[in-house]
């Protein structure tokens, strides 16, 4: 068997000029860097005291989908090379350090790397103000090798201004030593294993992944971008350049690029990371949702041998390449982003789940490309099921698993508008049945988190329905900006904090700011407002604001006001608010479903069917016998494997820890979800399947009494 590796000596010379040229491809350049300064600094220490700093790898390649060079300024002539295999972050740091490049950051950012240097004491440091300014230090170590004899002139002349130590003919030799020192770094010999040509992808792909995943983590997204390095390294690039542009208008794009950017992804409601992109683009071309699966997939891996069959792989490939041209394509991008505003969404504080958008995209792309369907029905249907994805946490619990169940409902179906438009009709209909939005919404609006999805949907629904602020002439929507210098509007707290706790004694910050007892106000008459009893400010705001009647009453009705709400006991007020922003709620969804539907705001009978009060506690489902004692409840992620059991009092029993409620049993899992109902199965003896206590809950308060 003939080798695959040889080993070669690099000069840092060597290796700074070959990427400067385009023969060495360091994609790093153009990618966020992940290595604090602090590690740079060690880097170059270390090769300053002649420490080993580890091996580099090479990939010797130079077909057509690898020969596009990337240096500094990403526009080399020269035909590339060699591919790093391992040692891109210390080759990155070398390169911007020596050639004062700067790199692109997490977020980014783009900064330049410098380092100082004391040659009286052979420091190097992360520059600081103090360092700047101290005579002792070389501020930028890149003016050594730029110019080591002018580096060193202009050393000693601010040393001997300084005037604070001799400068004697031994010291100076000493100083001319650690200066030219510190210049020959560019003769340190890194040892590079070069993968040889002929070595195969696969066996090229594989040694990409291993190397990449030693001493890290790595997520399927991960092992997918890295495969695609090897082979579709364009395919990357795009991806990861969608993912940086979305960061920047396109204005800040041209200026930072230095080249003319026309159009970028920058939008209101997320900034992306390659990961995110790849799971559309696999979602559109592979119709799979699980990234670990479509990894597989991809290198036409047979799951029975697990055998590599290079025309699987190749298939496989080029229908990515398909799915990725439209997961990128601007027009599409742009039509979704009309899709998230129809809906009501307007900022990324609104957006809890980003794999709802995620998805949400996908399946955009699938019906207008693969389906045909219309752009103006596309939208509507596609308004309805993100407002249903986001208010119902369907990507919320096993995300991956959701999603290829909603791709395989579209697997073998007649690709035309009616049939997609069915599918996914009929998926909302499941959703959000009728009896959902007088139960299961109430439930989800009883809580005091701002960022809960019955909460945003609220305020999406207010949107929809294009209502005013309470007690002005300004919209919602209006008010609701991603732009930092505008205020925009405040949620207040129709029962002020201070007369609730102060007045009414109340204690518990979870009842105080329930989200019923929020209304959005502008934020200057949230400051009038300050802490009177809602008997007091309320009529005097009336009075002070001088709305029409009519005006005033629809605004009640948006706001979901209930009639004399400033003169009932609190608890009272709570429970009918909750039950009117839920008809709010459901008459925004309706507005999605006809354009033309005009809600009836009317305030509704009081004592629905099942009211907030009516729902029965944990404690009393275990009492009652629904739950019994010892019974084992699970996540409804069936990703996670936790094993929690019912106590004897009525608790959550969930490792070593006792948790008095459903809730905080879910944040004890690490859940971080605002309510646990919906994130708990119980595995009883009288049901085949487990049952979540959300559902146990719901036919325990609609059963009849005796039953």
């Amino acid at each position: 068997m003939s080798p695959k590796f040889g080993h070669h000596p690099w000069t840092v010379q060597d290796l700074v000029s070959g990427i400067d040229k385009g023969t060495i491809r360091l994609p790093d350049i153009q990618r966020p860097f992940v290595w604090p300064n602090a590690k740079v600094r060690d880097l170059i220490d270390s090769m300053y005291r002649g420490y080993p700093v580890g091996e580099l790898m090479f990939w010797a390649n130079k077909d057509d989908g690898h020969s596009r060079p990337i240096g500094s300024d990403g526009a080399k002539t020269q035909e590339a090379t060699m591919k790093v295999v391992d040692g891109q972050q210390r080759l990155t740091s070398l390169y911007a350090v020596l050639n004062a490049v700067r790199v692109w950051r997490d977020d980014y950012s783009r900064e330049r790397i410098a380092l100082s240097f004391n040659p009286l004491t052979g420091r190097f440091a992360v520059p600081t103000p103090a360092f700047l300014k101290s005579p002792e230090w070389i501020p930028d170590i890149v003016q050594v090798f730029e110019d080591p004899i002018q580096a060193r002139y202009d050393y000693l002349e601010r040393l001997c201004k300084d005037g604070k130590r001799t400068v004697d003919a031994e010291l100076e030799r000493d100083i001319e030593r650690a200066i030219q020192h510190l210049a020959k770094l560019q003769d340190y010999s890194f040892q590079v294993v070069q993968i040889k040509e002929e070595v195969g992808r696969e066996t090229v792909a594989d040694i990409f992944v291993r190397i990449n995943s030693e001493g890290v983590s790595l997520s399927a997204a991960d092992f997918i971008l890295t495969w695609l390095s090897v082979f579709w390294e364009q395919g990357r690039n795009e991806l990861e350049t969608w993912a940086r542009n979305s960061h920047f208008t396109p204005a800040e794009a041209t200026q930072i690029l230095g080249e003319k950017t026309s159009w970028t992804p920058r939008n209101p409601f997320m900034k992306f990371d390659p990961g995110q992109v790849l799971r559309v683009s696999v979602a559109v071309g592979l119709r799979r949702a699980k990234l670990a699966d479509a990894y597989n997939y991809l290198r036409g891996r047979d799951p029975r041998s697990r055998e590599i069959d290079p025309e699987k792989r190749e298939a496989a490939l080029a229908t990515l390449k398909a799915g990725q041209v439209h997961a990128v394509k601007p027009l599409h991008w742009d039509e979704f982003l009309k899709v998230l505003e129809r809906a009501g969404f307007r900022t990324k504080d609104m957006i809890t789940s980003r794999n709802a958008l995620l998805y949400s995209y996908a399946l955009w792309i699938i019906g207008r490309v693969d389906f045909g369907v219309p752009v103006d029905a596309l939208r509507e249907v596609m308004a309805r099921w993100f407002f249903t994805a986001q208010i119902t946490g369907r990507y919320t619990n096993s995300p991956e698993t959701r999603m290829q169940e909603d791709l395989n409902r579209l697997d073998g179906v007649p690709t035309t508008p009616p049939q997609f438009l069915g599918v996914l009709n009929g998926q909302i209909d499941a959703a959000v049945p009728e009896d959902w939005w007088r139960v299961t919404l109430l439930d989800a609006l009883n809580t005091s988190s701002a960022t809960a999805p019955a909460f945003l949907a609220y305020v999406a629904a207010l949107n929809i329905l294009d209502a005013d602020v309470l007690l002005a002439t300004s919209k919602v929507k209006d008010w609701l900006t991603s732009r930092p210098t505008v205020k925009g509007i405040e949620k207040h707290h129709l029962f002020p904090r201070d007369y609730l706790k102060d007045v009414l004694g109340l204690k518990d910050n979870k009842r105080i700011n329930q989200v019923a007892n929020y209304a959005l106000v502008e934020w200057s008459d949230n400051i009038a407002i300050s802490n009177q009893p809602p008997a007091e400010y309320w009529p005097q705001q009336v009075a002070d604001k001088a709305i029409d009647k009519v005006r005033r009453v629809r605004q009640e009705q948006w706001h979901a006001l209930p009639d004399s709400w400033s003169d009932l006991d609190y608890d009272v007020f709570l429970e009918r608010r909750r039950s009117f922003m839920a008809e709010v709620i459901h008459h925004g969804f309706r507005r999605l479903t006809d354009p033309n539907y005009v809600p009836d705001l009317r305030k509704p009978e009081i004592a629905p069917a099942v009211t907030m009060l009516e729902l029965p506690t944990f404690e009393k489902l275990v009492a009652d016998g629904v739950v019994p004692v010892g019974t084992l409840l699970t996540p409804v992620d069936t990703e996670r494997d936790t094993i929690a059991e019912v106590s004897e009092d009525g608790y959550i029993q969930v490792g070593e820890h006792l948790c008095e409620s459903v809730e905080l049993a879910a944040k004890e899992d690490n859940a971080g979800l605002d309510s646990g109902w919906d994130y708990w199965q119980a595995h009883l003896d009288i049901e085949d399947e487990p049952v979540t206590l959300a559902e146990l809950r719901e036919r325990a308060a609609t059963m009849p009494v005796g039953a």
